[in-house]
């Protein structure tokens, strides 16, 4: 993929490098504990898949959104995937989805969330998919105001549980 210039903002969306893997990951792992989104905290058992930006990269496409300057550090990121891929949870055929979308709390109010939901929708546009879905939490109220800004609808006949206690809303955006 291409990396996608935003001069308006200040950052660049583009494939994750393999260097990038291990501060990505930290920056999911943190977007979850410190919004408080992981039943056990630090010991839960979900931080091992959030940290692991090298098994999403092997299965997933992982864009990042890096800040254009000198240095240029990592700013977010979200695992995009289409249906039948091992990392797929809810795209069916004709669809696509996108997963673990994470911003670094310095970062965040700069539109980085919004730019890399974007730069999915644009890929599954270009890919010929009709739709892109995603499963979210109900406490992830800024995430939900991105993606109904985006168009995005709740599909609740989609919701879901991929484990006990936790229920997963969905959305969903026709292209």
């Amino acid at each position: 993929m291409d990396q996608t210039t935003r001069p308006d903002t200040g950052f660049i969306i583009r494939a994750v490098e393999p260097a990038e893997y291990a501060v990505l990951g930290e920056i999911t792992a943190r977007a979850y504990l410190d919004d408080g989104l992981l039943d056990f905290g630090a010991d839960d058992p979900y931080l091992e898949r959030l940290r692991d930006v090298a098994g999403r990269a092997a299965g997933a496409e992982v864009l990042v959104a890096v800040d254009a300057g000198e240095g240029g550090g990592v700013l977010g990121g979200v695992a995009y995937v289409v249906a039948g891929s091992a990392w797929a949870e809810v795209a069916g055929d004709g669809e696509a989805e996108f997963r673990m979308l994470a911003v670094a709390s310095a970062a965040r109010g700069r539109g980085v969330g919004d730019a890399l939901v974007r730069e999915c929708v644009a890929r599954a546009r270009a890919e010929g998919y009709v739709r892109v879905r995603l499963s979210t939490q109900k406490a992830m109220l800024g995430a939900h105001r991105i993606y109904e800004r985006l168009g995005f609808v709740r599909t609740p006949e989609r919701d879901w549980s991929p484990v006990p206690g936790l229920s997963l809303l969905t959305y969903s955006l026709e292209i």
